[in-house]
């Protein structure tokens, strides 16, 4: 029987799934977490063999215990994985501190957490990226927004979304940035993009081949709602463009990726644009070696008629999976904003929607700065039938 060494299984809440599937494919499951055993969700503790409980998962030391004390009880580590891009880079070092080879080790990291290291591996990939500057001082800064223009991007090299993103539109902005930003992390700067935010989303096998695919399109900039605490919107297409698919299985051939799932993401232009291509082509932004945040993974479940925590367990368990899909629909995620004078109330917005929704459920705290407060998921069959419902989500009085 493998082990797989599953950390922080309790989040995201529906991380058990994935456990869950292990499970039932003959896999011992062992969890490693901070949250107490009796407030774990039942249906983790029906999924996991054993749970480890430590202080802190910010402690290594206690951490590296857990896995060793595993170790001794049920033998060699076959998996470890937290499928948690907060997570990843402790996940490599335990790899390779205990010599799990079946995903990324230590040495392996830095082009996938640095954002100004994967440009380079989107390049390799055939893919023109956005110029960058690693900031330094306002005249190093000054310098480089000489040759590419405002507005500009300013954002940590190693940082998840719009953490701690700042736009700069002019000198003003540029010079307050310098001020305030954390000196102790280290930023890239980039030119400012036209364009809307496009994923693939896969599963790849340990030959480097996607068992599924797809992909979403975030309507509005993650960077918008989370400096303007705006609505979140985004949708899994019905079906993946074909130049989404092209570009994502050349990065994964890129960067190497074997056995994982994977968020990777692109501009999409909305204009001509120099040096980076024509409107409507893609252009490499950055890559996610986890699943996409949140509960998309239950919206691939609904727009392609799947299980994709039983495909990704069928990867690791078997390489392949027999599961098959149905039917595929636009699926849209609409996260509205508490505080908003919506012209439609919750009730009547489930009401007018209630044949197309899928899920309705308040969002975390942890994750509600980027998806908002109020989740609505829902599949459509056209794009229009799809808009609508966007429209009458967002209209405001």
């Amino acid at each position: 029987m493998k082990n797989f060494v599953f950390i922080s299984p309790n989040f995201p809440v529906n991380y058990w799934k994935f456990c869950y599937e292990l499970k039932n494919n003959g896999m011992n499951v062992l969890g490693i977490g901070d949250q107490p055993y009796d407030e774990l969700c039942w249906e983790l503790k029906n999924s996991l063999t054993e749970y480890y409980k430590v202080s802190s998962m910010e402690n290594y030391d206690e951490v590296y215990r857990a896995v060793a004390f595993f170790i001794h009880k049920y033998g060699r580590i076959d998996w470890l994985e937290s499928n948690n891009e907060y997570w990843l880079m402790k996940d490599a070092q335990l790899r390779t501190d205990f010599n799990i080879t079946t995903g990324f080790q230590a040495k392996d990291m830095d082009p996938i957490k640095y954002k100004s290291k994967m440009k380079e591996k989107f390049i390799k990939a055939g893919l023109p990226v956005a110029r960058y500057h690693l900031v330094d001082d306002l005249e190093g800064c000054r310098a480089f927004l000489k040759k590419v223009g405002y507005p500009a991007v300013a954002k940590p090299d190693n940082g998840v979304g719009a953490e701690a993103t700042y736009k700069l539109t002019c000198d003003e902005d540029l010079v307050n940035f310098i001020d305030t930003y954390d000196r102790n992390v280290p930023y890239i700067m980039e030119e400012f993009v036209n364009a809307q935010v496009n994923s693939y989303d896969a599963i790849i096998d340990a030959d480097g081949e996607p068992v599924f695919e797809t992909g979403n399109v975030t309507v509005l900039s993650l960077m918008d709602v989370v400096n303007q605490q705006d609505n979140s919107i985004y949708f899994i297409h019905k079906d993946l463009p074909e130049d989404t698919r092209k570009a994502g299985r050349a990065t994964v051939k890129s960067f190497g990726v074997k056995s994982r799932f994977v968020h990777l993401e692109y501009f999409r232009l909305t204009q001509d644009q120099e040096g980076l291509g024509k409107e409507g082509d893609l252009v490499g932004l950055e890559v996610n070696m986890r699943p996409p945040g949140g509960f998309t993974p239950d919206m691939h479940n609904f727009g392609n008629s799947t299980n994709v925590y039983k495909v990704w367990a069928d990867m690791i368990a078997f390489n392949h999976t027999d599961l098959k899909e149905g039917e595929h629909f636009y699926c849209a995620f609409m996260g509205r904003r508490d505080g908003k004078d919506f012209v439609l109330s919750h009730d009547e917005l489930v009401e007018k929607y209630k044949d197309n929704m899928k899920m309705i459920e308040r969002i975390p705290d942890a994750l509600s700065g980027a998806m908002g407060n109020q989740m609505y998921v829902g599949n459509f069959s056209t794009r229009e039938e799809m808009d609508q419902f966007y429209h009458d989500a967002c209209l405001c009085r």
